[in-house]
């Protein structure tokens, strides 16, 4: 499976991704630039995750959250990605726990005609994700970063602020356990880190 990544710089710019934070902290305005660069693949990843109309919200809110942060970005990283998919990827954990805790409180009270669909359509979510939900949560976590994010082991290890040989090793446990699960049948995992460029 080969895998390219998004360019690393606008061709109008001709700056990466660091040197446009840099810029952004004087020229807030700046940061748009990073926001059209990479909030399309950041959207593809946090839909495949919520759906639709969730992800846009979570998209929207991490480049709120990154703008806020810029002025800790490390510039000595000129790619952002892994940096914004980690913040999204918390920002997703959160929008799940909030579902679940409305979903309760919900039927902790009964429940409200006007929002059922919604609730029914939460539930199915909810317990569709807990039964399909094999894998640990942090192994989850880097299996979707190296798969659906196109992440190499060092950016997930990055984007997820542990080291990379966490992430290699979650990522064989993640192996093992597809095998046992599939018999013999060949891995849907990687079976070797991703190479961006």
């Amino acid at each position: 499976m080969s895998r390219s990544s998004p360019p690393r710089s606008s061709p109008d710019s001709g700056e990466d991704d660091a040197s446009l934070i840099a810029a952004s902290r004087a020229e807030p305005e700046r940061f748009a630039e990073l926001f059209h660069r990479h909030a399309p693949v950041i959207l593809r990843y946090v839909t495949r995750r919520l759906g639709r109309d969730a992800a846009e919200d979570v998209v929207a809110e991490t480049f709120l959250v990154a703008f806020d942060r810029r002025s800790r970005y490390d510039l000595s990283r000129p790619d952002a990605r892994p940096w914004l998919y980690g913040i999204a990827s918390n920002l997703t954990r959160r929008h799940r726990r909030a579902e679940v805790r409305a979903l309760r409180a919900l039927a902790r009270g009964g429940v409200d005609p006007v929002t059922e669909p919604f609730t029914d359509a939460v539930e199915s979510r909810v317990h569709a994700g807990a039964r399909s939900r094999a894998l640990p949560a942090a192994q989850r976590e880097v299996l979707l970063l190296v798969t659906w994010a196109g992440l190499t082991y060092d950016e997930v290890a990055e984007a997820l602020g542990v080291p990379a040989g966490t992430v290699r090793s979650r990522m064989n446990r993640v192996r093992a356990k597809l095998r046992r699960a599939l018999g013999d049948a060949a891995s849907p995992v990687p079976t070797e880190e991703p190479q961006n460029g």
